[in-house]
């Protein structure tokens, strides 16, 4: 019985030292499963991921809400997919320079759920949920922001030449002046246009900073690097150095960012008490042809609900901490808030519909992911659905110009662990099986429904 009791003693102690673990996302923009070496690219150098996989989890099925930047971003912050709260729209699919709208300050963040345990929030790099001051980082539970309020190539000069034929080139790069983006502190712009060459290195310095000023009280940082969307940018120290060309010179600024982040908290001895999760926001932007990336053994890529489009390359990194190996059991960045928040003891929301699940007993290795099914959302519509080992469409987006609808004359269903491609639709050989999906996804459209307040439906297509 003593030893009982001891044994409950330490995991009582264990979970409660949980409630100080720091969380740091890295989030990368338009990367595709297939990019970096741990993820089996032949080409591009990533040693500081790879041994980031080789220490942590590399989970092989993980999901983003959305196969564009926006609504993507939304759901992983919010653990709710983003037709709840307005974040995805038909007529415009992402948040412009012009848009007077934003995520709502009603929805809350990861960072204000950790706020509950007096959590430091920090986010640097791409926000892309709202430019005008209400929709900020800093009025959705981040004490500080600094980085680029939406995508990198937006706001061009007029007058310059098409980004996709120079992008024939795989050695070409950009002015940096012919984006005219602001980069911003908190709420106000200081420098415009962004220095884009060296932004990936003034992230990562930012981010470093912000770990040691916080290093003595728990920590949420959110670094969401502005890359590899197009237009690509490096600094010198990495140009020319990947022989896949600009693209490749961009991923291993990033590893060499990944690594900056991964060493300060060796160094500041917060290995042990961080989890770290990298991944993206969607699939690679194929129609940029050398410029953009791979999707590996995957169909299609951004912009769609293939699996090029949405399953993306995650790695959880906390050693001594995480169970290491490869996951291959479902997850999603919607389980992210759910997840931290069990870990960190604090609540999640309770007053609203959520869509993630708590992945800790995969991440501690004491249990199954509890996610078995996944709803694939593009420009407020649903187009897919997956349970278990199968995926039924019945909506798709041409797989390079991916605003083109296809048209389906007949669901198609995949089996994602035989065909991992989505190649072959076996539709007609399971009859009983396309039933019960398509009667999960009409239970999927009348929840959400039900749930996307009416104020709310037209927010990021406000001009």
């Amino acid at each position: 019985m003593r030893i009982l009791i001891l044994f409950l003693s330490a995991i009582a102690f264990a979970r409660a030292a949980d409630a100080q673990t720091n969380f740091v996302v890295i989030f990368c923009d338009d990367l595709g499963y297939g990019d970096l070496s741990c993820f089996g690219n032949p080409t591009i150098k990533t040693p500081h991921l790879d041994r980031m996989a080789e220490e942590g989890q590399k989970w092989t099925q993980f999901y983003v809400a959305d196969p564009v930047c926006t609504p993507s971003r939304a759901g992983l912050l919010t653990g709710r997919y983003p037709i709840r709260n307005g974040m995805s729209s038909a007529a415009r699919v992402v948040l412009f320079p012009d848009s007077a709208g934003g995520l709502p300050t009603g929805e809350i963040t990861i960072a204000e759920v950790l706020k509950q345990k007096n959590y430091a929030t920090g986010a640097v790099g791409k926000w892309h949920l709202g430019h005008l001051p209400q929709f900020l980082p800093i009025a959705q539970g981040f004490d500080s922001y600094y980085g680029i309020p939406y995508s990198n190539d937006m706001d061009p000069v007029k007058g310059l030449p098409n980004y996709r034929l120079e992008a024939e080139n795989p050695h070409f790069y950009a002015d940096t002046n012919n984006y005219n983006v602001p980069l911003m502190e908190d709420a106000k712009i200081i420098e415009r246009p962004a220095n884009q060459n060296t932004i990936t290195r003034r992230y990562t310095e930012k981010a470093v900073e912000y770990i040691k000023a916080n290093k003595k009280k728990p920590f949420f940082l959110y670094l969401a690097h502005s890359l590899p969307h197009i237009p690509l940018f490096a600094s010198d120290k990495f140009r020319g150095s990947s022989i896949r060309g600009t693209y490749g010179d961009v991923l291993q600024e990033i590893d060499w960012s990944v690594g900056q982040v991964l060493q300060t908290l060796r160094d500041l001895k917060l290995d042990k008490k961080t989890i770290v999760v990298f991944t993206t926001d969607n699939g690679p932007w194929l129609a940029f042809k050398t410029h953009g990336g791979s999707a590996g053994p995957l169909r299609a890529g951004k912009g769609t609900t293939f699996e090029g489009g949405q399953r993306v390359p995650t790695i959880f990194w906390g050693p001594g901490r995480l169970e290491s190996g490869v996951v291959t059991e479902l997850g999603s960045t919607l389980d992210l808030l759910p997840s931290f928040a069990a870990i960190a003891g604090v609540k999640a929301p309770t007053d609203r519909k959520m869509d993630g699940y708590d992945l800790s007993p995969v991440l501690f290795g004491e249990g199954k992911s509890p996610r078995n099914t996944f709803h694939y959302w593009a420009r407020a519509k649903l187009h897919a659905v997956r349970s278990g080992p199968w995926k039924l469409h019945v909506q798709q987006r041409e797989p390079i110009n991916y605003g083109k609808v296809v048209h389906l004359d007949k669901p198609e269903l995949y089996n994602l662990e035989t065909d991992i491609s989505e190649a072959h639709d076996v539709a007609d050989v399971h009859p009983d099986i396309v039933e019960r999906l398509l009667k999960m996804i009409n239970a999927h459209e009348t929840d959400t429904a039900d749930s996307l307040p009416d104020q709310l439906a037209a927010r990021i297509e406000s001009p």
